[in-house]
């Protein structure tokens, strides 16, 4: 199993992809694409999706603080079809609230100037839901034994 994380934005899909023993989620690539034109997300993903041999996608879900669905998780709902009616993989949708804001903390931390973090940005937030993901994973695999 390998594991491909998934940040939608607007114009930008922020991508991150599990090591081979599911433990570390590594930034991998920020794709552009034109204003709300997710078919344009189909082919590059498919190809990468096959060079990695990925088994799953998981797919932030950007929630208002008070749980409810707002225009960016409904967003993310309308992609997840998209991804589902062309790639035939499970996709896990993982609540991703604070996730760019975390990813801009860690790159802040880390002395990276602001014009270099707007370049990866989007790749470090996916991998921090990709990361969320794999931990909630582990945790329940560890309490059904």
């Amino acid at each position: 199993m390998r594991f491909l994380g998934l940040d939608l934005g607007t114009r930008t899909l922020g991508i991150a992809i599990s090591d081979r023993t599911n433990t570390i989620a590594s930034p991998l690539q920020t794709m552009r694409f034109s204003c709300e034109k997710y078919e344009e997300l189909i082919k590059p993903l498919k190809k990468i999706i096959a060079e990695k041999e990925i088994t799953d996608l998981v797919l932030g879900l950007p929630k208002n603080m008070d749980n409810s669905c707002g225009f960016a998780a409904k967003r993310s709902l309308n992609f997840q079809k998209l991804l589902a009616e062309y790639i035939q993989l499970p996709i896990h949708l993982i609540d991703e609230r604070l996730s760019t804001k975390e990813a801009e903390n860690l790159l802040i931390a880390s002395d990276m100037k602001r014009i270099k973090r707007k370049k990866v940005i989007d790749n470090v937030a996916a991998a921090i839901i990709l990361e969320t993901y794999l931990k909630e994973r582990r945790n329940q695999n560890e309490s059904q034994k």
